[in-house]
């Protein structure tokens, strides 16, 4: 009697199965979970919350497959239009999927305009976030649309150049209960339209008013914000010293503060505002003023509950350092890039009380060596990152401290520090969790020192080489092999790489950004491989690559439609494969075609009128 064995799949439930998909993490996982089967899709389809869309074309069937959406982000989607949501609202049931939509980004979507918007707000109810950074063309009408979200609790508009005070008049009625605003860049909002904000929008949380052309007369409005937790006010030329004063004796709930670049800022000015708010847990006054004041140390004894300072561009001393050190027991990052007076014995007091610390940054700061390196390892075990870009100081000897005590680092960037070598890379054979390591211009590092990393960093995302000129083939292979995770690759001149190189770069399937300027050895050949492979790239520099002929960018231009910014400056294309790239490449946002010798002016009106539609940017010059 023959019996037949049941499927395992058919022993699972629904509730198990949605608490499988819950635990995938990575969007490749879940990829490959929903390709197994149908019963696997289906789970898929009903549990995912969050969608982005990478091409028009596919939207109607995937809003008609994801019906429990709670954000849809439509920013790395080009040509979306009034008509694009005109189509979709007729041809798809918005009463389903928009029914749970909390969360809608619309960065950069720039063809979208007051119809479309308000087509989208009337049909998504619940909508509670909404980002419409980058879309220039956005103004006044486009503003009265979106202020038709009633329960608006969140709203980016960085860099809607057309929004005025009437604009944002309309959304602060409309939307009374937003407690996130960001402004950034809306250069035609005035003090005018802070003041009606602020007497509107009271339940507000976080406003970002940087590089606006607002006085301290916004200060004074935005004073009065009973909720505000985290001000942003980067580069506003005309906020003074009288501004903060307003701010000193209001904002009673301000914990984060960032008047970065603000030029007629003084350390006086700050420190009656750090006077008013002793439980300010982060300030930000990069390149504010040129040395921190006497004053300014004494307020900083105040904030016990501090864990985040930046003075970038500040000329320091030793005082500051030990002040820190002995009030702000609680810091967890310090932002010291292109300070004047860093010195060994500072950065030594500094982590002897500041134990805590996880990001440090010393761009620039030339003055520090080992001994500082050496004394921020042993003290902050807990250290994620750290920047020592142009620290040429330091030493393998450095690395050695950090691979024996900083076992959680993540970044860690040592660009332009000509004293790492291949022996320093051995000794982060402990430091498993990097995933951003920044090595340009570290002349002295070979194959060998990859060969370290590749075996040491198998979570490693992100690796900048450029202008190691000692790297080559043999390398590559190796990070190829190990370092599976790797999205952001940067090997610009870094000249011994050749067609072998690229061909090994083909297995990290998960590579989305790759430079590889100046490489004058790789051609069609290994462009051709690397192509076929790298299905997710999104920006590829290939400028001054001039040995590759029409035959690479032709298998570019067939396999890898998913870039959105493209360099191919002084490149050999010619007339018709540009004509091709361009018209294929239908997410290409962002391409410099500089000084290409063998495309005609024929060949660049082409070019310009099959892409001005979806084109974003465009670097054009011809000899």
């Amino acid at each position: 009697m023959s019996t037949r064995s049941t499927p395992i799949l058919s022993l699972l439930t629904e509730d198990l199965l949605i608490q499988v998909n819950e635990k995938l993490v990575q969007d490749s996982d879940r990829k490959k979970w929903r390709l197994i089967c149908k019963e696997f899709h289906r789970v898929d389809s009903l549990t995912r919350k969050t969608l982005r869309v990478l091409h028009v074309e596919f939207l109607l069937t995937l809003l008609k497959n994801y019906t429990n959406l709670h954000t849809l982000d439509l920013s790395v989607c080009p040509r979306i239009e009034d008509g694009t949501i005109s189509l979709l609202l007729h041809h798809v049931d918005h009463s389903i999927w928009a029914r749970n939509l909390k969360c809608l980004n619309l960065s950069r979507a720039n063809g979208l305009k007051f119809a479309g918007l308000e087509m989208l707000v009337g049909a998504c109810k619940g909508l509670e976030s909404v980002d419409v950074s980058y879309c220039c063309g956005f103004g006044d009408r486009e503003a009265a649309a979106i202020s038709g979200c009633e329960g608006l609790r969140e709203l980016r508009m960085d860099k809607c150049l057309g929004v005025g005070d009437v604009g944002l008049a309309k959304i602060v009625v409309g939307c009374g209960r937003l407690e996130r605003l960001s402004l950034k860049w809306c250069m035609e909002i005035s003090d005018l339209g802070v003041e009606l904000l602020c007497k509107k929008c009271l339940e507000l949380k976080f406003l970002d008013v940087s590089y606006l052309k607002v006085t301290s007369e916004s200060l004074r409005s935005i004073a009065s914000l009973p909720k505000l937790e985290d001000l942003a006010m980067v580069g506003c030329p005309y906020v003074n010293d009288v501004g903060l004063q307003f701010l000193e004796i209001g904002c009673p709930s301000l914990q984060k503060i960032d008047v970065a670049r603000c030029d007629c800022v003084s350390s006086s000015g700050l420190s009656s505002l750090i006077g008013g708010h002793s439980g300010l847990l982060h300030i930000d006054a990069g390149h504010c003023f040129s040395e921190v004041s006497p004053t300014i140390v004494k307020c900083i004894q105040k904030l016990k509950n501090l864990n985040t300072i930046i003075i970038d561009g500040i000329r320091v001393s030793d005082t500051i350092f030990q002040t820190i050190s002995s009030n702000c027991n609680s810091l967890i990052e310090i932002g010291l890039s292109k300070c004047e007076g860093v010195t060994n014995m500072g950065i030594i007091k500094l982590v002897s009380g500041c134990v805590n610390l996880k990001i440090i940054n010393l761009t620039c700061c030339r003055s520090i060596a080992n001994a500082a390196i050496s004394a921020i390892a042993y003290s902050c075990r807990n250290l994620l990152c750290l920047k020592l870009e142009s620290c040429n100081m330091i030493t393998g000897k450095s690395l050695e401290q950090l691979g024996l005590h900083c076992l959680l680092l993540e970044v860690l960037d040592l660009t332009d520090c000509c004293g790492i070598n291949d022996r320093g890379l051995e000794c982060l054979y402990r430091c498993s969790r990097i995933l951003c390591l920044k090595l340009g211009l570290c002349t002295n590092i070979s194959d060998k020192g990859l060969f370290y990393i590749a075996s040491s960093c198998p979570e490693l995302q992100e690796l900048d080489l450029y202008r190691c000129q000692n790297i080559g083939d043999d390398g590559l292979a190796a990070l190829s092999s190990a370092c599976k995770k790797l999205r952001k690759l940067n090997l610009s001149y870094c000249v011994e790489v050749t067609d072998k190189g690229t061909k090994s770069l083909g297995y990290l399937e998960e590579l989305s950004d790759l430079e590889l300027r100046g490489l004058d050895k790789i051609t069609s050949v290994g462009l051709t491989a690397l192509a076929t492979r790298c299905k997710r790239l999104i920006y590829l520099d290939l400028k001054h690559c001039e040995k590759i002929d029409d035959s690479g960018f032709q298998a570019l231009a067939y396999y890898s439609r998913n870039l959105r910014q493209l360099n191919l400056s002084y490149c050999a294309i010619t007339d018709m494969t540009l004509c091709m790239l361009m018209g294929n490449m239908t997410r290409l946002q962002d391409v410099d075609l500089v000084h290409l010798t063998n495309v005609t002016v024929e060949g660049f009106e082409l070019v310009l009128r099959a892409c001005c539609v979806r084109i974003k940017k465009i670097n054009i010059h011809t000899v």
